[in-house]
């Protein structure tokens, strides 16, 4: 039985708190089914410069309004995306294509996300540094550092704006945010809850446009002080060139590679089911996916018997009906990506599994599928393959298996099973990655800190240690 399908809103501008249409749109794709379900609103220079003047009129609101004040509003605003959390969940379903109870967990989450760092707005101390010489008092303070550009992507439309704009609204930052075009109205019901909470004119604001425009536009404009970036590692390395060259702060969540090691004394069936939800949870399309199953020679077999039924057991369509597991890649471009990878990994000698093809002629569906015997030469033991596809290859040393879990150049997150205290501190302190989770999948709570080292980016957006990002240090020394 489907679940009853909400109508799909078009998504405009939100600026200086007003919603605004635009002439130039774009069309938004419904991915089950390839169609058109809305549009989306496109900003043009004039738009983008009233966002960045109204979000310098609105820091200068904002960083006055007390921590405590502020907190109070980001907590209203949390539990107005919690009323409306069913709404919101079946719009991102039809816009992103992921199960309905991923959209559903995915919205709920986000009220965490906002409340953790309503409070965290609270706890932005300073500090007293004991003088030399009396008469002289010493003062840390820690103030907003301006006006912020925030840019998100499609696959989480919701959990990765809500990570930006809370800790910039925690911190007394302002924002403009550059919403993803091809998911825009879960993304924009977010920012809605923030204004109707009663957010101070420009402090949040909305845009959609041409990426490249967009951002060119945002980074180089001298109001804005802080960008904050997630999504593929070569976008965020050019980026990162324009920031620096104006000295803009950044923060940058870039793509990754994760490999997850099993060890031969682990416990394999579970392993298998914990990796297997992992992996195919939004059809792959996860920064920390596992994406290279690394297991000892000796569990193997075991491990790849329980995995393969695992994948053959997740079922697949459209979003919204009852008990699907996994729905269509958010795009045409991923579908492509995958057959070539595919066709890629076989042609150097991989053996499906299960799955390996497209599913149906319409809509981006493509069958969860595992490949043994994937070559290191293959593209997908080297590219974020971010979709589903699992390569799975065996090991028969400890070392062997750190040296290639640090071999690729992305640092995002990495997993391990096994049994022994012994290699769970050792992978910990050995695998190149800035998050590391050992016999579980505990990644992403808003308390922890969240992000990547090497080409993977840098800075968090999660913890304690993501707020510092919006907050400026500022030391000063007074005789009395």
């Amino acid at each position: 039985m489907n679940a009853t399908v909400p109508s799909y809103p078009d998504t405009h501008l939100y600026i200086n708190q007003t919603w605004r249409a635009t002439a130039h749109t774009q069309p938004v794709i419904d991915p089950s089914s390839e169609v058109q379900i809305g549009l989306v609103s496109l900003a043009a220079e004039t738009d983008l410069a009233e966002a960045v003047k109204a979000a310098q009129s609105g820091f200068e609101i904002w960083r006055k309004v007390p921590a405590f004040e502020r907190s109070k509003l980001m907590r209203l605003a949390a539990q107005l995306i919690r009323e409306r959390a069913e709404d919101i969940a079946r719009i991102m379903t039809m816009e992103q294509g992921k199960p309905l109870a991923e959209s559903r967990i995915e919205t709920l989450a986000s009220t965490e996300v906002v409340e953790w760092f309503a409070e965290e707005a609270r706890r932005t101390y300073g500090r007293v540094i004991p003088a030399r010489v009396g008469g002289v008092r010493q003062i840390v303070t820690r103030e907003p550092v301006g006006p912020v550009a925030a840019f998100t992507p499609w696959n989480f439309p919701i959990n990765q704006a809500v990570r930006k704009i809370s800790a910039a609204l925690a911190a007394g930052c302002s924002v403009v945010l550059k919403g993803p075009e091809e998911t825009p109205a879960s993304c924009a019901a977010l920012v809605r809850a923030f204004a109707d909470a009663g957010l101070p004119a420009g402090v949040l604001n909305l845009v959609f446009g041409v990426p490249a425009e967009v951002s060119a536009f945002l980074i180089a404009h001298p109001v804005i002080r802080k960008i904050s970036f997630t999504g593929s590692t070569a976008v965020g390395k050019l980026l990162a060139a324009q920031a620096g060259k104006h000295m803009k702060r950044m923060t940058m969540e870039l793509g990754g590679h994760a490999p997850a090691l099993v060890f031969a004394d682990a416990d394999v069936p579970r392993a298998a089911r914990l990796l297997a939800a992992a992996k195919f949870r939004n059809a792959g399309q996860v920064c920390v996916s596992p994406t290279r199953f690394l297991v000892e020679e000796a569990a193997f077999d075991e491990f790849v018997e329980h995995f393969v039924s695992e994948t053959r057991d997740i079922m697949v369509g459209n979003g919204l009906s009852e008990g699907v597991r996994m729905g269509p890649l958010a795009n045409e471009r991923r579908l492509q990506a995958m057959q070539e990878l595919l066709a890629d990994a076989v042609g150097h000698g991989a053996k499906v599994l299960t799955g390996g093809t497209r599913i149906g002629s319409k809509g981006y569906f493509f069958a969860p599928t595992v490949l043994a015997n994937v070559a290191s030469s293959s593209r997908i033991m080297h590219e974020e393959p971010f979709g589903p596809i699992a390569p799975v290859s065996t090991f028969r040393t400890f070392d062997e298996a750190v040296a290639e879990a640090n071999r690729l150049p992305f640092g995002l997150a990495a997993y391990a099973y096994t049994r022994s205290s012994e290699k769970l501190a050792a992978v910990g302190e050995l695998i190149e990655s800035g998050m590391v989770s050992l016999n579980h999948h505990g990644l992403g709570l808003p308390e922890a800190p969240f992000g990547g080292i090497k080409d993977s980016g840098y800075g968090s957006e999660g913890g304690t240690e993501a707020l510092e990002a919006y907050l400026n240090t500022k030391f000063v020394s007074e005789h009395r």
